[in-house]
């Protein structure tokens, strides 16, 4: 693994650091909004007393922290998607990619990181039961010690059974300052957060708890709601997703292809406020990363 000199030099120092991926930037924004997007997420963590370590795999080579040029490649260039379970094969190859949720907590965890900002995680899809298509971003953190700071899952997704797999893999699950868990775009779906913190400071206690005192490796979802005043609109959000579900059964789009189509749906449709939506609270959760990578630090 590379790291850059800021990323090292807090690491030895033991510093606060919060980890990012890049998946975000090489695929879910678009050209030219993902550079500021990622320049803005920095900053935000900066201001928050942390360093911000984005994770890519460039020539092969598993990136802890990136140069200004290298975020310059990462946001201008067709980077492929990499999950951990592509992680060998690029190393191998030789070639460049985006690590996703599952990716980026694997590599940040191995590299002493142990605070991950990022949009949503990723869970089980609509339909699993017949297409077993459930996110690997589960069974990684279900053995990979790390504070996934997120907004829950995205309402595309089975809400209730990606809970009942957090649950299953013995996986904390904490609302921050909420009692419900949030749905991405929504503040709130249908269901209860098990646990809820109010400070960063509580949360830090938590993984210090988690990490230091009970068996296992399983790292820890802090679900942060979608700041208020850049929450979809419930009546929108509901118009596009019986719009991309209808879209889905008329055009037969199953498996893999269902969420890329979903939000392509939510995108498109929406008139760009689902993609204000995931830049603010993907901003909003890089913060409070950097403040509890802050208070754990301490």
């Amino acid at each position: 693994m590379r790291t850059t000199d800021e990323v090292q030099a807090a690491l030895s120092g033991g510093r606060a650091i919060v980890a990012l991926e890049s998946t975000i930037l090489a695929h879910g924004l678009p050209p030219g909004r993902n550079r500021k997007v990622a320049t803005r997420l920095e900053e935000t963590v900066r201001a928050a007393g942390a360093v911000p370590a984005t994770i890519a795999v460039l020539d092969g080579e598993p990136r802890i922290g990136l140069t200004s040029a290298e975020l310059d490649r990462v946001c201008s260039t067709d980077l492929a998607k990499l999950s951990r379970r592509d992680l060998g094969p690029a190393y191998a190859l030789g070639r460049d990619g985006a690590t996703t949720v599952a990716a980026t907590a694997a590599i940040a965890a191995a590299g002493g990181i142990r605070v991950f900002g990022t949009g949503g995680l990723g869970g089980v899809h609509r339909g699993a039961a017949d297409t077993f298509d459930v996110s690997a971003d589960l069974d990684v953190l279900a053995e990979t010690p790390i504070v996934v700071v997120c907004s829950g899952v995205k309402s595309i997704l089975d809400i209730a059974a990606t809970l009942e797999v957090l649950e299953t893999r013995s996986i904390p699950v904490l609302g921050y300052r909420t009692a419900t868990f949030p749905a991405f775009y929504l503040r709130e779906s249908a269901y209860p957060a098990p646990w809820t913190v109010q400070t960063p400071a509580e949360a830090a206690a938590v993984a210090r708890a988690h990490f230091g005192e009970v068996p296992g490796s399983a790292g820890i979802v802090l679900a942060n709601p979608v700041p208020p005043a850049a929450e979809m609109p419930r009546d929108l959000h509901d118009e596009l997703l019986a719009g991309g579900l209808a879209l889905l059964a008329e055009r037969g789009i199953t498996g893999p292809d269902v969420t890329p189509a979903l939000l392509e749906h939510f995108h498109a449709a929406s008139g760009g406020v689902s993609i204000d939506t995931n830049e603010e609270l993907v901003v909003a959760n890089a913060g409070l990363a950097a403040e509890v990578a802050v208070a754990l630090a301490a």
